[in-house]
């Protein structure tokens, strides 16, 4: 029998060959090539009958040749041959990998040939690459970032070792210190992680709110002169003056940003200097694009390492790691939170002449004519005064340590500090005393934080109303949720610095001691409006300060009305529309607690989790709201 003959077999050329997807070829025993099917055209581009009389050995990389040539050697022996990989050169002249089984003709029909079913594995090929090197690169940053974790608990748990001996205020100084150095480097690592992974989770929202590149910066570089100092550095920044305007967006956000560009800018530069321009592109009414730009004399990064340096888990070099530490997820979480802001970042470097970081983000400039020159207001003073001494603070916490150095931190400002070691101990104490703000342990026996914090805020007033800050060791974005959502005001994450805990209770909630037996925060007006940023920026313009006051007050009832609809009618959708709506007013007038309580809505409302609680949430934010827009009426009209 011919191969002619056998191929002209109905059963073979209809069901087997010509309907199939597999790639068909069907070659003598010296790889001359007999026949292909159709599918062979479609996956490698050749047509018509341009393979036959071809060798099959001729399309093989001349370095796998040789031994393709010995497995059909081989597989003339045998009836069957399995999954024989090879690459196979298409009409584009581009390799595609194919597996093949070889059928050997000879066994059944007498011929000295094969027929290979073959099946194109290209992209099982690449994808089982792409998941090598990405497991490659999971092994390294866990290699690196064990070592990164392990460095500074080892440095706290030896320098804790050295205290408990006989040191001299010298050495317990130096000792005090590397603690510190060593925390706060774990702290930065854990932090980084956290933030990759709400990132990549699509659980990070974005803040829209106002702020002044001109108080921003000076703030960010600020933090970097003494590290420059000590490397002998020249570190240096400017702002383009069209940019002394309010932009609304993410401060926290750019923060960030900035301060991974400038720490890698100061950790590779050994000589020479670091300069950062801020400039304002396609300037428009009522928007900007904000270019920012890093520069550095540093090391520099090699040309083929620069696609590289933004992907999780890797640095240009291996030996980066070894040199200069780091987790590797600093310029991916800088590039993930630039893209989510529609912005981009580009890279220029040289290796040892420096490299160059452009960011650029798009912004809006505030609506408020007022606002267009103004400048945010200047930071507090020192951890101190008179305006924080005799606050009443109720502690919640279980653990020993814990409650012993958040304790002492509070009365170092002359706080009186009451202690609660769980949530029921806590209630007890609340009904009996008054607090300016409490303290709240998420995680506690007999009754943890969420549970506590709910009892609380179905006490009568005032008692309902008093801040509630959550010390939480878990920081992840569904944890911070569930304390805003069980009612407390903010959360701050374990471990804290004394100006961490300073900032959250007496800047951001601006909590101050009782007065005749009511709670106070330092506001304008007892509705709890800080109406402080507005001050600054109107240049203390009262009659700006009454229309604003006026206009929230005249429109926000009606959008609360509807909120109350989409609860009865389960429209989540339009709610979380309205919640994102109205919360770039509660930040300009001040009214933090609130704003984190829309915020929650916001988001929850758009994913429809939990809309029991949602609910509830709502509907004390609206009577809490109607409690606000009430007190300020009253204080418009007098």
């Amino acid at each position: 029998m011919k191969f002619k003959q056998y191929l002209r077999k109905s059963s073979f050329y209809k069901a087997v060959v010509e309907d199939g997807a597999d790639l068909i070829f069907v070659v003598d025993f010296e790889g001359n090539i007999h026949y292909f099917n159709s599918a062979v055209g479609h996956t490698l581009g050749y047509r018509g009958k341009s393979l036959l009389g071809k060798n099959f050995f001729d399309f093989i990389p001349p370095s796998f040749s040789e031994e393709l040539r010995q497995k059909f050697r081989s597989s003339q022996k045998r009836a069957y041959t399995e999954k024989v990989e090879i690459q196979f050169l298409c009409k584009d002249r581009s390799y595609r990998f194919l597996e093949f089984n070889a059928i050997n003709l000879k066994h059944k029909e007498g011929l000295h040939g094969y027929i290979l079913d073959c099946r194109d594995i290209t992209q099982r090929k690449r994808d089982a690459e792409e998941l090598f090197r990405l497991q490659k690169a999971k092994e390294q940053f866990l290699a690196n970032i064990s070592h990164e974790i392990r460095t500074p608990i080892n440095g706290i748990a030896g320098m804790a070792g050295l205290l408990s001996q006989n040191s001299s205020p010298d050495e317990r100084d130096t000792y005090l210190n590397a603690i510190k150095h060593s925390a706060e480097n774990l702290k930065v690592i854990i932090n980084d992680i956290l933030d990759l992974a709400a990132i990549e989770s699509g659980k990070l929202r974005l803040e829209k709110i106002p702020f002044n590149l001109h108080d921003l910066l000076p703030s960010v570089v600020g933090m970097f002169t003494y590290q420059a100092k000590e490397k002998k550095l020249a570190l240096d920044y400017r702002i383009d003056a069209s940019l002394n305007r309010i932009l609304l967006g993410d401060p926290v956000r750019l923060n960030q940003i900035l301060i991974n560009l400038i720490s890698n800018a100061v950790k590779f530069t050994h000589s020479g200097e670091i300069q950062v321009y801020c400039v304002a592109e396609k300037l428009k009414k009522n928007s900007c694009l904000v270019k920012i730009e890093v520069m550095d004399t540093g090391v520099g990064i090699p040309a083929d390492k620069l696609d590289k340096i933004f992907e999780s888990f890797s640095q240009a070099d291996a030996s980066v790691t070894r040199k200069y530490g780091g987790s590797g997820l600093g310029l991916t979480i800088v590039k993930q939170l630039i893209e989510l802001q529609q912005g981009s970042i580009d890279v220029k470097s040289a290796e040892h002449v420096g490299s160059s970081f452009i960011v650029k983000i798009p912004y809006t400039f505030s609506r408020s004519e007022h606002l267009k020159q103004a400048s945010l207001p200047a930071r507090s003073g020192p951890l101190s005064g008179k305006a924080v001494e005799e606050t009443k603070v109720l502690l919640v916490e279980d653990n020993d340590i814990n409650r012993l150095y958040a304790k002492s931190i509070l009365q170092q400002w002359s706080c009186i500090v009451d202690i609660a070691e769980n949530g029921l101990v806590a209630i007890e104490k609340i009904k009996y005393n008054p607090y300016d703000v409490v303290l709240m342990d998420v995680q506690m026996p007999v009754m943890d934080g969420y549970e506590a914090t709910r009892s609380i805020r179905l006490m009568d007033s005032p008692m309902r109303y008093i801040p509630i800050v959550a010390l939480t060791a878990n920081a992840t974005k569904a944890d911070v949720e569930k304390c805003l959502s069980s009612g407390m005001n903010d959360y701050l994450p374990k471990p804290f610095t004394p100006e961490d805990l300073f900032r959250k209770i007496f800047r951001d909630l601006k909590v101050k001691k009782k007065r005749n037996g009511t709670l106070r925060k330092e506001s304008d007006n007892k509705a709890g409006v800080d109406l402080t940023y507005l001050r600054s920026a109107s240049d203390n313009n009262e009659e700006f300060l009454r229309e604003m006051i006026q206009t929230f007050v005249q429109t926000i009832p009606s959008v609360l009305k509807e909120m109350e609809a989409c609860l009865s009618n389960n429209n989540w959708e339009r709610l979380s529309r309205l919640a994102h709506q109205i919360k770039p007013t509660f930040s300009l007038m001040g009214i933090e607690s609130m704003r984190k309580t829309v915020f929650y809505i916001e988001q929850n409302a758009d994913g429809t989790k939990d809309l029991q609680q949602l609910t509830m949430t709502t509907r004390a934010f609206i009577e809490d709201c109607n409690r606000v827009i009430a007190d300020l009426r009253r204080d418009i009209a007098t």
